[in-house]
């Protein structure tokens, strides 16, 4: 996919700005798909009259560049908030609901109450309104930078856990299901951090 300029991918955050809103919240997750650890999701609120060059879909990023905006964004938001919801949690109510409730709890962690949050194509139950962006990481400036610091965040914990259980290699994968990962569940069984809704026939 093509590249957008920061003035495109501010579109959806003009037209809030347009409409009276002042605080526009940016949500993002990152982790719904691995087999083991927390799905996470950051919400943020950027200034529009200070923007950082290269904020993009954190999967089309390479590390050290998410780590450096990661920095950046956090240095310059006007607040941020990071949640996670644990394996445990996913496997109780699953992952679509998980997501949304880490949604739910990273705006609501919010130290300014948003005006409008913009999110990538899910719907909230939450008291303010919802702008839904299909592919809003690319789209919009805002929920980029959300999943930005969202997956340092949680890429930072899987390296974490890849201390704590060294046989998983964590680290290179980050919990997705590799060959290497599905291979080591079948031959080590489950760690508490695997998702076992997720492994069921690998164990």
């Amino acid at each position: 996919m093509e590249k957008l300029s920061l003035q495109e991918k501010l579109k959806y955050e003009l037209e809030c700005l347009s409409q009276g809103y002042k605080y526009i919240a940016g949500v993002d997750e990152v982790g719904r798909g691995p087999l083991a650890g927390p799905v996470v999701c950051a919400a943020v609120i950027m200034p529009i009259d200070d923007l950082i060059e290269g904020i993009d879909d954190s999967k089309k990023l390479s590390e050290k560049k998410r780590n450096m905006l990661s920095d950046l964004i956090k240095q310059k938001a006007i607040c941020y908030n990071i949640e996670e919801i644990s394996p445990e949690k996913i496997d109780e109510i699953n992952i679509l609901e998980a997501t949304k409730l880490c949604m739910k709890n990273a705006l609501e962690g919010l130290s300014i109450k948003p005006d409008v949050a913009l999110i990538d194509a899910l719907k909230l139950d939450i008291d303010i309104p919802v702008v839904n962006i299909i592919k809003g990481d690319f789209l919009s400036y805002s929920i980029g930078a959300a999943s930005i610091i969202a997956k340092v965040y949680r890429d930072n914990l899987m390296v974490q856990m890849a201390e704590k259980y060294p046989q998983y290699s964590f680290e290179k994968h980050k919990g997705y299901g590799t060959a290497a990962h599905i291979s080591a569940i079948k031959e080590f069984g489950a760690t508490p951090i695997h998702r076992r809704s997720f492994i069921k026939k690998f164990v």
